[in-house]
C-alpha cells in the first residue's frame, strides 16, 4: 500500500484526514502547505487510508509512469476509504469528454484539482469532512511557526521561492499544468526561511521550476525584509539566505538553477562559504540542433565553456544535472556529442531519461521518432558514462576531511549512520556512510554535522570515519 504522510499527531478527537505525497520536491511543498492548513483547523492525520474520514492524493503528472502511480494510489484509496479528495499536476491533466483525466478513470472522487490550490482543496475537505474548530484560535502542532508543517526529517526542508516556469521546453506539460511564473515576494520567502532555520533546520533546499528567473515576473521590484529593502531576483535572495544560513550555522542548496550569465554571480558567494557550492542545472542535452528542438533556453551551446568557468571561479563546485537520451530526431552523432560533453564538463551526478511520449507534449510531433528500444540502449551508454566520471570524482574524495549532515545515526553513532557531504543532496545523490568513530567518546545523533575523513568509495557512496 502506498505510505500515507503523517507528519503530526494531535491528541484530541477529530476527524482524520488520510495523505500521500507523490512526485517532486515542488509538490511535496503544496502538501505541506494543505497539512498545515489542515492541522490548523484541528484535524488529524491517518496513518492508514482506512482509518480516515477521507483522504487527500497529490498527484503528479509529469511522465507517464508518474501518472500511472497516481492513477493506481486514487484507485487504493477510492478502494480502502471511498472518499478521495485529487489535487497537483495529474489534476490539471484534461480528459477526453470536457472533464478531467482523473475523473474519467475514477468517476467516484469527490473533488479534483490542479497544483498550488490549498484553498480549493481545503474547500472540498470542508464540504465532505466538516472542520472540528475555530482556525482563528488554534496553533499548528507539529510545525515551525510562520513556515508551518513540513513533510521532511527535521533537519532539513524545501523552501519554494516561485511557481510555473515562463519556458515552453518541447518535451515538457508542466506549464500547462502549473501555468506561467510566479514568484513570491521575497519579504514571504525569507519570512519562512527564518522560522525554519529558528526551528532547527540545518539544510535549506531552495527550488521552483526555474530558480534562476526568480523575479522576472515582477521586474525584479523592490521588496522589504526586516526592514530593509532587498531586490526581488536570484543574487539578493541567495546573499540574505547565506546570511541567513551562516547565522545559524546551516547549509543553502540550490536546485532547478537554469545556466543563465546571471548564474556567474552566484558563484563568488559559493567560494566564499555562504551558500554550498552545489548547482543543479536541467541541461537536458549539449547539442545545439537537438538543444533548438527541445526549445532550451540560455544559450545551451555556451553550456560547456560556461561550466569550465564556474570551476575555475569555484574548484570545489559540484554539478549535477539531468539529460534525456534519444530525443526526437537525436542522430548518433548528436548523442556522441553528449558523451564526449559530460566527460568534458566533468559532470558529478547526472540522471537520465529515455524521451517519453507525454501526452500533450508538442515533441511529440517532431520527425524522426528514435525506437524505443534505441532510446534505452542510449540511456544506457550515457549512464555507463556518466558513472564513469562520477566514480572518478569520487575517488579524488578519498583522503579528504569533509563536513557531514547526519541522516541516520546508530547508537548514537558508536554503529555507525549515514549522512551526506555538501556534494549530496536528499533522496537524489549518494550519502556518506559513516563508520564508528574512532574516538571512543565522538557520539552524534540526526541532524548534527560531523567531520568526516573518506577512507573510501562504495557505488555513488563515500565511505568516512567521523574524527
Amino acid at each position: 500500500m502506498s505510505e500515507v504522510l503523517s507528519p503530526t499527531k494531535i491528541s484530541t478527537a477529530a476527524p482524520k484526514v488520510g495523505f500521500v505525497s507523490l512526485g517532486c520536491p515542488k509538490a511535496l511543498t503544496d502538501s505541506e502547505l494543505i497539512l498545515t492548513q489542515l492541522s490548523a483547523e484541528g484535524y488529524e492525520t491517518s496513518k492508514t487510508f482506512a482509518g480516515a474520514d477521507l483522504v487527500i492524493v497529490n498527484t503528479c503528472g509529469f511522465i507517464d509512469d508518474a501518472v500511472k502511480e497516481s492513477l493506481d494510489t486514487i484507485g487504493e484509496a477510492l478502494a480502502e476509504n471511498g472518499k478521495v479528495i485529487v489535487t497537483g499536476c495529474l489534476g490539471a491533466k484534461a480528459g477526453k469528454d470536457g472533464g478531467t483525466l482523473v475523473q474519467e478513470v475514477h468517476p467516484s472522487v469527490l473533488a479534483v484539482t490542479g497544483p498550488h490550490a490549498t484553498q480549493e482543496v481545503m474547500n472540498a475537505v470542508h464540504q465532505h469532512c466538516p472542520k472540528p474548530h475555530d482556525p482563528f484560535i488554534d496553533l499548528v502542532p507539529g510545525g515551525f511557526g510562520e513556515a508551518g508543517i513540513k513533510l521532511t526529517p527535521r533537519h532539513y526542508a524545501y523552501l519554494k521561492i516561485s511557481e510555473g516556469c515562463n519556458h515552453r521546453c518541447t518535451f515538457c506539460i508542466i506549464p500547462s499544468m502549473r501555468g506561467d511564473l510566479v514568484s513570491r515576494p521575497v519579504g514571504d520567502v525569507l519570512k519562512e526561511a527564518k522560522a525554519l532555520f529558528e526551528g532547527g533546520v540545518k539544510e535549506l533546499l531552495v527550488i521552483s521550476q526555474d530558480t534562476s528567473a526568480y523575479g522576472v515576473d515582477v521586474k525584479y521590484r523592490t521588496g522589504f525584509w526586516d526592514g530593509k529593502p532587498v531586490k526581488t531576483r536570484m543574487l539578493e535572495l541567495v546573499q540574505a539566505l547565506g546570511e541567513m544560513a551562516q547565522a545559524h550555522g546551516a547549509w543553502v542548496r540550490l536546485h532547478y538553477v537554469y545556466p543563465y550569465p546571471s548564474v556567474d554571480d552566484i558563484l563568488p558567494l559559493m567560494a566564499q562559504g555562504h551558500v554550498l557550492p552545489y548547482l543543479d542545472v536541467p541541461l537536458q542535452h549539449s547539442h545545439p540542433d537537438v538543444l533548438k528542438r527541445m526549445k532550451r533556453p540560455a544559450s545551451g551551446e555556451k553550456n560547456l565553456e560556461r561550466i569550465l568557468r564556474w570551476r575555475e571561479a569555484c574548484p570545489q563546485i559540484v554539478i549535477r544535472s539531468t539529460f534525456i537520451a534519444g530525443f526526437p530526431g537525436e542522430t548518433e552523432e548528436e548523442f556522441e556529442h553528449l558523451l564526449d560533453f559530460v566527460r568534458a564538463a566533468q559532470i558529478d551526478r547526472a540522471g537520465c531519461f529515455a524521451y517519453s511520449d507525454v501526452e500533450g507534449a508538442t515533441a511529440n510531433a517532431l520527425p524522426g521518432m528514435v525506437p524505443m528500444e534505441l532510446r534505452e540502449e542510449r540511456r544506457a551508454r550515457f549512464m555507463a558514462v556518466a558513472e564513469e566520471v562520477s566514480t572518478a570524482r569520487l575517488q579524488k574524495r578519498v583522503g579528504q576531511t569533509l563536513q557531514v549532515l547526519v541522516d541516520q545515526s546508530i547508537g548514537l553513532g558508536k554503529k555507525g549512520g549515514t549522512g551526506r557531504s555538501y556534494a549530496d543532496a536528499p533522496e537524489i545523490d549518494g550519502v556518506v556512510h559513516l563508520l564508528p568513530p574512532e574516538k571512543i567518546s565522538k557520539t552524534y545523533k540526526v541532524g548534527d554535522f560531523v567531520k568526516a575523513r573518506i577512507v573510501g568509495t562504495q557505488g555513488h557512496d563515500l565511505v568516512g570515519v567521523p574524527v
